[in-house]
């Protein structure tokens, strides 16, 4: 991606041809309509804006009664007050064409920004989870923010500015060449050259700048929202010194360039005087002499000085147009940088829906690594039948969660195979492989919203009677009547306003909800006490009754009953079988066990303990009878 540069020369070709779809808007006639009547009425809108300085120039010389406007002019804008009403009349029609011109392209531009918008938010969708655990969120934001306002900048800029000034010099020119002489031409062209130049020179250093700035706010958009998604951990260490800290290094450069940018405007803008000024004075020292020796009028002389005056209002925008489309180019081309990256994952030309029938799982010969020098998987091989439930367990690092990402297919393998009922999950659509998915995780990320939507997202379709029932199943119904809103509960950021069992219980839910015929419980209770594991469990159990279930687990207390336990050690299988065969093995799996059995203990006897403490203060303090 771009990171924040300009976009160069090379790729300006390539970035408005990719604009052109937006511009021009495919597949909608009625929005092309709209484009084509606002040009006319920009056309319209300069040709009436020239007769503006014309009316000023008769009216002058009608009051000085230098010209006989009889016969010249309709009998009713003869006279020197018709011709000052007429003089303003035009400026608000021409003002008027402006507004209904912009009021014709406003849907165009907005249209642009919507397209634009959903095509990267489905895009980002599509790309593979390597590339969402890499990204920084803040700065991602800060580029889809600025590439969809860069659009709607390149369209109205280009077609609503751009081109109108370019329209409007090219009819002064003629005008001062057809009234007045070469010598005017000159001199105006020279002007408009040297201002552009000198406007296109200075908005390149000011860009520079501006591409500093730009930098440090997405620098501190990044640290903010990362230290904000990470509230609780900052508040475990009390960093919140250093935090704000890191965000006040990146806004003080942002503080600089942007007092840069400012200070580089001044000057610009300074320069921009001086040299427009130049021009102007020398154009009415022109028509002044002429005037004097009687070649010219006053009202010439006005005439002059009024299409000048008229000419710097669009000539003073160029810097900000420029510098804005510059702006735009570079935000666009940033965006559309995204939009190339290709996902890792795809789906191959051929790929058929999966053909369910049992939800039989095998893992054959599997090898895989997410860096090719450090091997996570090594030729792992097993099968989980129809119905059957096998857990997988081992140390941490072992490989277990990555067998979850591999059968979801966020991740390609790079030799063996995972089918689904016999069938090579890559031969298959991913949307129709992870429909017949369903997934527990360890860490429950619940959306910003009521609890209704969120055991609902397992099946967005769900009647509010289904909701409650898969509440039910997952035993959360209880807790969610005791809520104030009941269902209608917000459950706030990522679900922090829920215990882990309980955000447990409502992903269980959505689970049920969904009906998959295969379940994975990835690690879905070791980040929860003894107590709410055992009733989790429960509804767990229920859940995973008749399903294909692949069950990824620390405690092994959760896998006791699974048709076969799998014990990975450094990506391969040291061991497997049932619970009762794996301890009479007593190999990796039963050392595991009884290390378990022995903190299990250790904190059960402690919590006894504390509750037998507890008594006693109540006993003390109790009235003697």
């Amino acid at each position: 991606m771009a990171n924040g540069k300009t976009v160069s020369d090379s790729n300006l070709l390539r970035t408005l041809f990719n604009l052109w779809p937006y511009m021009w808007p495919t597949g909608r006639p009625d929005l092309k309509m709209r484009v084509v009547w606002a040009s006319v009425y920009l056309l319209v809108s300069k040709f009436v804006l020239l007769l503006v300085p014309y009316f000023f120039k008769w009216s002058t010389d009608a009051l000085n009664g230098k010209m006989d406007l009889a016969g010249k002019l309709p009998d009713l804008l003869v006279g020197a007050t018709a011709l000052v009403i007429a003089y303003n009349l035009t400026r608000l029609i021409q003002l008027g064409l402006n507004q209904l011109r912009d009021a014709l392209f406003a849907s165009v531009g907005q249209h642009a920004v919507r397209q634009l918008a959903y095509k990267t938010f489905v895009h980002m969708h599509e790309l593979s989870l390597r590339f969402h655990l890499e990204r920084k969120t803040g700065g991602l934001s800060r580029v889809i923010e600025r590439g969809t306002k860069g659009i709607e900048t390149i369209v109205r800029f280009t077609i609503l500015n751009s081109v109108p000034t370019l329209i409007e010099f090219l009819l002064t020119a003629i005008i001062f060449w057809w009234g007045y002489g070469f010598s005017y031409l000159a001199v105006t062209a020279f002007t408009v050259w040297a201002y552009i130049w000198f406007t296109i020179r200075a908005s390149d250093w000011r860009i520079a700048i501006r591409r500093t700035m730009n930098d440090s706010d997405t620098d501190a958009n990044t640290k903010a929202i990362d230290s904000l998604l990470n509230f609780e951990t900052v508040k475990y260490f009390g960093n919140e010194e250093m935090e704000a800290r890191r965000f006040d290094r990146s806004m003080e450069r942002y503080e600089k360039a942007a007092t840069d940018v400012w200070t580089s405007l001044g000057w610009l803008n300074f320069g921009q005087g001086v040299i427009f000024g130049l021009g102007t004075t020398v154009m009415l020292i022109l028509s002044a002499l002429a005037v004097q020796r009687g070649e010219q009028t006053v009202g010439d002389f006005v005439f002059v000085n009024a299409m000048l005056l008229q000419l710097s209002v669009p000539l003073n925008f160029i810097g900000f147009v420029y510098r804005e489309i510059r702006q735009g180019l570079t935000d666009i081309e940033q965006m559309f940088d995204l939009l190339e990256v290709k996902a890792e994952v795809m789906d191959a030309p051929e790929a058929a829906p999966l053909d369910i029938r049992q939800g039989a799982i095998s893992f054959k010969d599997v090898h895989f690594s997410y860096d090719p020098a450090r091997p996570i998987l090594k030729g792992i091989s097993f099968e989980v039948p129809a119905g059957k439930t096998v857990a997988v367990v081992g140390p941490s690092g072992a490989g277990k969660s990555t067998l979850s990402r591999l059968l979801y297919r966020f991740y390609d393998i790079q030799s063996g195979s995972v089918s689904v009922d016999g069938q090579d999950i890559r031969t298959v659509t991913q949307k129709s492989l992870r429909s017949v998915i369903g997934m527990v995780p360890q860490d429950t990320v619940l959306f910003n919203d009521t609890v209704a939507y969120n055991i609902r997202y397992g099946r967005p379709s769900a009647t509010d009677a289904e909701v409650k029932a898969a509440a039910e199943i997952a035993q959360i119904a209880h807790f969610i009547d005791l809520l104030p809103e009941g269902f209608d509960t917000k459950v706030g950021e990522r679900g922090l306003k829920l215990s882990g069992g309980e955000k447990q219980r409502v992903a269980i839910a959505r689970t049920v909800l969904k009906a998959p015929p295969i379940l994975i419980l990835d690690e879905a209770t070791s980040a929860l006490d003894t107590t709410t594991e055992r009733d989790i469990q429960t509804a767990l159990d229920v859940v995973s009754k008749n399903r294909t279930t692949l069950v990824i687990a620390h405690r092994l207390s959760t896998v006791i009953g699974a048709d076969e336990i799998i014990v990975l050690k450094s990506g391969e299988i040291a061991e497997r079988g049932t619970h009762t065969t794996l301890l009479q093995k007593n190999g990796l799996y039963a050392s595991m066990w009884n290390r378990q059995r022995e903190a299990t203990q250790a904190e059960e006897h402690l919590k006894q303990v504390r509750e037998s403490d507890d008594m006693g203060v109540v006993n003390r303090l109790a009235p003697a009878s």
